[in-house]
C-alpha cells in the first residue's frame, strides 16, 4: 500500500513499517500539496472480491480474474476471464495470478510466468455506460490472449428480459448482444479483435461461452484493450459508447483518477500519525462516493454496496436502500461532501410514499417491474423515515441551505406525519405500525419497539423541531409529545436494573426484553441517554462477550440465542462498531471508542482492498459467506468515528460555528485537519501535544464570520497552568465528568492565524494498541472495560479482560510521579513509556478479567 503525505512534520512518521505486505512510498515533495496517493499492492488472494465502479456501470469479480459487467440496470456478461495461448498450449490465466494493485480508479491483476507478464487493468469511466479492460503485455515468446465470457444479458431482479441473442461484428471486432425488442443491448470486443468462438446450443452439443482473440504478441511489449459497452436505448447507443471508449480510454483513465483525487482534495483531509488510520480514512471516503449511482430510469442516488451477483441477479446490495443511504449521508456531511448528501436526500424524497414513508429499498429495475405494488420490500423498514429527517436537519445546519429545506417542506412534513402515526399511546415510535427496525428476522423477534427505532423517533422529532425553527414555521406543528418527554421514556422503558444496562427492545405486550445489545449505542450517538446509565451500558458492551478484535457483536456471546453466523443475532457488523465508537466518544469513553474505531479501520486495509465488508462472524475473524465485501455504510463507520468521535468535530454553517473537542490518543504527537468548510470560511487546524501541554493553530481562508469552541480532553488528574490565545492569557473553563475533563475555549476566528497554547501538568492517560488478527482466528486482543480515579486523583484503576496468561503492553502518556503499580508494571516500549499487563492464568484461550491500580505521588512530594 503506497502513501504520500505532504507536511514536514509527518515525514518523520513515514519510516514506520506497515503490516506484512503493505509498502510505503516517499512523501510528496511540496508541503502545501495535500494530494494523497492511494494504492494497494499485495499478493493476490484468488477468492477475494475486486471491483471497479463509475456512476453508470460496474465491474465485479475476484482476484482470480473472473469478472461480470453491469451497465445499470443491465447485466452484460458474466464469467469473463482470460486464456493464455503460448508454448505448452492454452492455459487459464488464473493459474498465473501473482499480484493485485488497487487504486481508486482501477484494479490491476498481474499475471506472470517464467517468460511473460500480463497486467490486466480494469476500470470504469466515471460517467460512461461501459468498462475497459486494459492488457499490458511483456513477453519473451509468442503469446496470444483469448478473452472468454458468458453472454448474460438481463435486468437486475425482479425485472426480466427473456431471451437474448449474440452476433459477431468483424468491423468492430466485437460481439453484439441484444434481445428481441432491441432495446437493451451490449457490445464486448476489442478494436482489431478476431472471432474465436460463440456460444451455441443444439441437439448434439452446446457451449455457454463466447470468446475473441486479441492478436498475438510475438515478443516484447504490447497493449490491448477490451471494451464492454451497454445501453438501454438500443444497439446504436451501445455502439456509440463502444467506439468512444475504444478511442479515448487513455484519457478516460486519467479523468477517472483525477475525479477521485479531486474528491479527496475537496472533502475534509486529515494528516494522521497513525498510518493505518490515515489509509483507512482516505480509502473510506473513496468507498463512500463509489456508492453514487445514476440509473437512467430512476435518477441518481446512493446504493448500499457491491458483490458479485452469482445467480441472484443483483450485484450485492447495488440498489438504493433508504437507511443505508442516510447513515452514509451523515458521514458524507461530516466529511464536507454536501453535494452527495443533497443528492441522496433528493432521490429518497422522489420515491416517498403518499403517506410520508421514506423507501427502504428501490430496485434498479423498479420501473421495469411492479416494484412498488407487487413486492413487499419497497417500504418494509421503519427507520428510513426518521433517518431522513435527521439527515436533512444535519445537512441544512452544515450547509446553511435553507432554500433546500423550504423546497422540500412537503417531503419533510409528510415524513414527520408518518413518524407520528407510528407512536404508541406513550409517544414512543414503534415497529408494529411502522415496519421492521434494525432486526428483520431471527430469534430476537417479535418486538413492539426497538430501542434503536424509538431513539430515531426521538432524534427525528428533535430534527423536525429544528427545521421548523429554521424555516420560520409554527412550532405547534410538532404536536403534543415533547421531545424531552420522549427522551425520558427512552431512559425508563429500555433500562434494565437487572442487567444494569439498556436492552434492545420491548415485546408486543410492552414488557422489556432483558437483552443488552450494541443497538444501545445509537441513542448514545445522539446523546439521548442518562450519563450514569450509558456508562454502565458501555461497561457491559466493552467486555469480551460483546467486543471482538474486529468489532462489536449485536448481542453477547453468552446469550442462549447467540450464533456467530446469525445475521441479526450474533454477527459483527462494522455498522454496529461505528455506532459504538461514536457513542462511546460522546460519553467520554475514549478507550473502548478507539478500540472500535481501529477495529473498523483495519478492516478497510484487509479483505477486498480499500473496502470494508458488510458483516463478519461473531467468533472468528472471517466475513460471512454472503457478506457484501464493499459495503458503503461500513466505510461511513470509519469516517464518522474519526470526525464525529475522535476529533469531536461539528460544523454549523448557519451560526458559523465549529466545535473541535478531540479525545487525542496518548501516543499521537500531532495531526492536521485540512479543508474544513464552515460556510464561506475554510479552516486548516494543526494540533500538537506533549506531557506538558498542547498547541493548536487554526488558519482560516475566506471572508465572513467564524467562531470555534475548542474543547480538548485531558485526564481528570490534569492541572491547567496557563492558557494563551495568540500569545495573550485567555479565559477558559473546565467541563468535567467521571472519565475526563475538557478545557473549554470560545474563540472568534477573526485573524488569518489563531494560535492556542495550553500548559498543564499531571495529565495521565492510557492508550490502546490494536492489530488485525490472522484471517480465520479468534479474538486475542485486550478489552479495556472501565477506568476510574480515586476522589483525590492519586489512584488510577483500570479493569481489563484478556486471554488467560497473555501479556499486553498499553501506551501511556507519561510515567512521571508513578509510585507503584498493582497488576502490572511500567516498561519502556518502543522508546515510549508503557503499561505492561499480564492476564492471570485460567482456561486456555478464555478471557479473564484483571484489575490494575496505579498509585501516584502527590504533586510536589
Amino acid at each position: 500500500m503506497n502513501l504520500g503525505r505532504a507536511s514536514a512534520w509527518h515525514k518523520s512518521l513515514l519510516p514506520i513499517l506497515l503490516a506484512a505486505l503493505w509498502q510505503v512510498v516517499p512523501p510528496i515533495a511540496k508541503a502545501q500539496d495535500t494530494r494523497t496517493l492511494l494504492e494497494f499492492s499485495r499478493v493476490a488472494r484468488p477468492w477475494e472480491f475486486i471491483s471497479s465502479t463509475g456512476t453508470k456501470a460496474g465491474v465485479f469479480g475476484n482476484e482470480a480474474g473472473n469478472l461480470e459487467v453491469w451497465v445499470y440496470p443491465l447485466k452484460i456478461l458474466s464469467d469473463f476471464h482470460l486464456t493464455f495461448h503460448f508454448g505448452p498450449g492454452p492455459t487459464p490465466a488464473e493459474a498465473f495470478i501473482r499480484r493485485v494493485i488497487v487504486r481508486p480508479e482501477s484494479t490491476t491483476l498481474v499475471y506472470a510466468s517464467e517468460s511473460f507478464q500480463v497486467s490486466e487493468t480494469i476500470f470504469v469511466p466515471i460517467h460512461e455506460q461501459g468498462a475497459v479492460i486494459l492488457l499490458e503485455v511483456n513477453t519473451a515468446e509468442p503469446l496470444e490472449i483469448e478473452a472468454v465470457f458468458h453472454r448474460d444479458l438481463q435486468l437486475e431482479w425482479p425485472a426480466g428480459l427473456g431471451g437474448s441473442y449474440i452476433n459477431w461484428d468483424s468491423s468492430l471486432g466485437a460481439f453484439e448482444i441484444s434481445e428481441d425488442r432491441d432495446k437493451f443491448a451490449g457490445l464486448v470486443g476489442s478494436m482489431g479483435g478476431v472471432f474465436a468462438s460463440q456460444d451455441y446450443a443444439s441437439n448434439y452439443a452446446s457451449s455457454p461461452t463466447s470468446s475473441l482473440f486479441l492478436g498475438s504478441t510475438k515478443k516484447g511489449r504490447d497493449t490491448k484493450a477490451i471494451i464492454v459497452a451497454g445501453a438501454v436505448n438500443g444497439l446504436a447507443q451501445a455502439t456509440e459508447t463502444y467506439k468512444r471508449l475504444a478511442s479515448s480510454y487513455p484519457q478516460l483513465l486519467k479523468e477517472s483518477a483525477a475525479y477521485y483525487q479531486q474528491y479527496l482534495n475537496r472533502t475534509v483531509q486529515l494528516e494522521l500519525p497513525d498510518a493505518n488510520l490515515q489509509q483507512a480514512y482516505d480509502w473510506s471516503r473513496i468507498s463512500m462516493i463509489q456508492g453514487l449511482v445514476e440509473n437512467p430510469f430512476l435518477g441518481k442516488g446512493l446504493v448500499a454496496g457491491y458483490r458479485t451477483s452469482s445467480d441472484s441477479r443483483r450485484p450485492g446490495f447495488a440498489w438504493y436502500f433508504g437507511r443505508d443511504s442516510l447513515w452514509t449521508a451523515l458521514a458524507l456531511t461530516s466529511a464536507g461532501d454536501l453535494e452527495t448528501t443533497k443528492t441522496a436526500l433528493s432521490f429518497l424524497a422522489t420515491y416517498q410514499r403518499a403517506d410520508g414513508k421514506i423507501p427502504h429499498e428501490v430496485s434498479q429495475s423498479a420501473t421495469q417491474s411492479q416494484w412498488f405494488t407487487d413486492y413487499p420490500y419497497a417500504y418494509a423498514s421503519a427507520d428510513a423515515t426518521p433517518l431522513y429527517l435527521i439527515a436533512m436537519n444535519e445537512y441544512v445546519h452544515r450547509s446553511a441551505d435553507l432554500a433546500f429545506a423550504k423546497e422540500n417542506w412537503d417531503h419533510i412534513s409528510r415524513a414527520y406525519s408518518f413518524l407520528r402515526s407510528t407512536y404508541d399511546s406513550l409517544g414512543v415510535a414503534t415497529n408494529l405500525q411502522g415496519g421492521h427496525g434494525w432486526i428483520e428476522g431471527g430469534p430476537l423477534l417479535p418486538v413492539k419497539s426497538e430501542l434503536y427505532q424509538a431513539t430515531l423517533g426521538v432524534e427525528a422529532a428533535r430534527a423536525f423541531a429544528s427545521l421548523l425553527e429554521l424555516t420560520g414555521r409554527d412550532a405547534r406543528i410538532l404536536g403534543d409529545t415533547p421531545v424531552d418527554k420522549q427522551r425520558d421514556l427512552l431512559n425508563q422503558l429500555f433500562w434494565s436494573s437487572t442487567q444494569n444496562a439498556f436492552v434492545y427492545a420491548v415485546d408486543k405486550d410492552g414488557k422489556r426484553l432483558e437483552t443488552p445489545s450494541v443497538l444501545a449505542t445509537v441513542p448514545m450517538w445522539f446523546g439521548l441517554l442518562d450519563d450514569s446509565k450509558a456508562e454502565a451500558t458501555i461497561d457491559a458492551l466493552a467486555d469480551s462477550d460483546q467486543q471482538t478484535d474486529w468489532g462489536m457483536r449485536i448481542i453477547s456471546s453468552r446469550d442462549s440465542r447467540y450464533s456467530p453466523s446469525g445475521y441479526h443475532y450474533g454477527s459483527v457488523w462494522p455498522l454496529f462498531t461505528g455506532w459504538a465508537s461514536v457513542g462511546e466518544y460522546r460519553y467520554h469513553r475514549a478507550l473502548p471508542a478507539y478500540e472500535n474505531l481501529r477495529a473498523n479501520a483495519l478492516l478497510a486495509l484487509d479483505g477486498s482492498p480499500g473496502h470494508t465488508t458488510e458483516v463478519l462472524s461473531g467468533d472468528l475473524y472471517e466475513p460471512l459467506s454472503y457478506s457484501s465485501p464493499h459495503q458503503i455504510w461500513s466505510a461511513a463507520m470509519i469516517v464518522n468515528p474519526i470526525l464525529r468521535g475522535l476529533m469531536g468535530l461539528n460544523v454549523d454553517g448557519i451560526s458559523h460555528r465549529v466545535t473541535f473537542a478531540p479525545h487525542v490518543p496518548v501516543n499521537w504527537e500531532s495531526f492536521r485537519i485540512r479543508n474544513l468548510q464552515a460556510g464561506s470560511i475554510s479552516l486548516d487546524i494543526q494540533f500538537k501535544q506533549s506531557p506538558a501541554g498542547l498547541n493548536m493553530e487554526v488558519r482560516r481562508r475566506g471572508a465572513g464570520e467564524c467562531s470555534m469552541d475548542f474543547e480538548p480532553a485531558l485526564s481528570v488528574r490534569a492541572k491547567i497552568m496557563e492558557v494563551f490565545v495568540n500569545g495573550k492569557p485567555a479565559q477558559f473553563s473546565l467541563n468535567g465528568n467521571r472519565q475526563d475533563q475538557h478545557v473549554v475555549l470560545r474563540l472568534v476566528l477573526t485573524q488569518d492565524i489563531t494560535a492556542v497554547s495550553v500548559r498543564f501538568r499531571d495529565d495521565f492517560r492510557v492508550g490502546v494498541s490494536t492489530s488485525t488478527p490472522e484471517l480465520g482466528s479468534f479474538s486475542e486482543g485486550i478489552r479495556l472495560i472501565r477506568e476510574s480515579w480515586s476522589a483525590n486523583h492519586d489512584d488510577y484503576m483500570l479493569e481489563v479482560a484478556g486471554v488467560a496468561g497473555k501479556d499486553y503492553v498499553l501506551p501511556i502518556s507519561s510515567s512521571q510521579d508513578i509510585l507503584s503499580v498493582e497488576g502490572g508494571e511500567i516498561v519502556n516500549h518502543l522508546g515510549q513509556p508503557g503499561l505492561s499487563v499480564r492476564i492471570p492464568a485460567g482456561v486456555e484461550a478464555a478471557y479473564v478479567h484483571s484489575k490494575i491500580t496505579i498509585h501516584f505521588a502527590q504533586p510536589g512530594s
